[in-house]
């Protein structure tokens, strides 16, 4: 297995709420859910301490117990996660979360959970095939119907700011709920709302995990499709991806051309050849 990951913060002066990390046998990528200012979360420790604790247990948990479903490794890595912040409202809607990507190898298969909004592509040997993107669509689906005063003011700006917090605030509502979305946060059943398959290895030449940020290239921005940014990464590395969102970025930074929460992002890409 020959692993390559790139990653950057939206800005240098606050934390990255992304998080790879990688054994011999498997890869997790998390991206953490932040609060926009003016909103509380209940938890004093903050996104980015959340997202590294619940990514390394999360990680141990898949590699260490070869034989347990990657939900319930998820789920033990939510309960354990939860019990080093206890004194924290975990209770609270906004408190910390985040999406989540695992893939394990075994001998024969390659194993993989996804849930929220991070991107898996999945590259297949028989070229007919191509290769498979696989996410999590619910919490997009969810949004649409709520973004709509936050996608008609330009990005940065102090009406922008007060939309996104309104937006965030809404979407708590729907957030681990039936008819909502599903993100790793305090509560375990959450794990066994993802989207999870199994591939023989023997079909697969490698895979790609992108977080939401690093993504915006292909679903948002439209500026490119999986093959091609594959291509990319090939070619380049990862961090050509992230580049090239970034220009991209820069290029529509009041979010005329591109409506967006966020001008900027946290970007993890971890790109995997077997």
């Amino acid at each position: 297995m020959h692993l390559e990951i790139a990653t950057e913060p939206a800005r240098q002066d606050r934390p990255n709420e992304d998080f790879v990390a990688a054994s011999p046998s498997a890869v997790v990528l998390l991206d953490g859910a932040g609060t926009p200012p003016g909103s509380d979360c209940g938890c004093s420790h903050g996104v980015a301490w959340f997202v590294t604790r619940l990514g390394v247990n999360l990680l141990a948990g898949v590699t260490n117990q070869p034989d347990r479903a990657l939900t319930d490794c998820l789920a033990d890595a939510i309960t354990t996660t939860a019990a080093l912040h206890a004194e924290c409202d975990l209770t609270h809607p906004g408190t910390p979360s985040a999406t989540v990507i695992a893939v394990r190898l075994t001998d024969q298969d390659l194993e993989y959970l996804v849930l929220a909004d991070s991107t898996l592509i999945v590259e297949h040997a028989d070229p007919a095939t191509g290769p498979v993107a696989i996410t999590d669509d619910r919490e997009a689906l969810v949004g649409a119907a709520l973004r709509g005063s936050m996608d008609a003011v330009p990005t940065g700006t102090v009406e922008h700011g007060d939309a996104l917090r309104r937006y965030v605030e809404a979407m708590r509502a729907h957030r681990n709920q039936p008819d909502g979305f599903w993100v790793a946060a305090a509560d375990p059943t959450a794990a066994h709302a993802a989207l999870t398959g199994t591939v023989p290895r023997a079909e697969v030449t490698g895979f790609t995990m992108v977080s939401d940020g690093a993504s915006r290239l292909v679903d948002r921005f439209h500026l490119a499709d999986w093959p091609e940014v594959l291509k990319l990464i090939h070619d380049q590395g990862p961090a050509a991806l992230i580049r090239a969102v970034r220009t991209a970025e820069l290029a529509d930074a009041d979010g005329k051309r591109w409506p967006r929460g966020k001008a900027h992002d946290d970007t993890a890409v971890a790109t995997v050849t077997l």
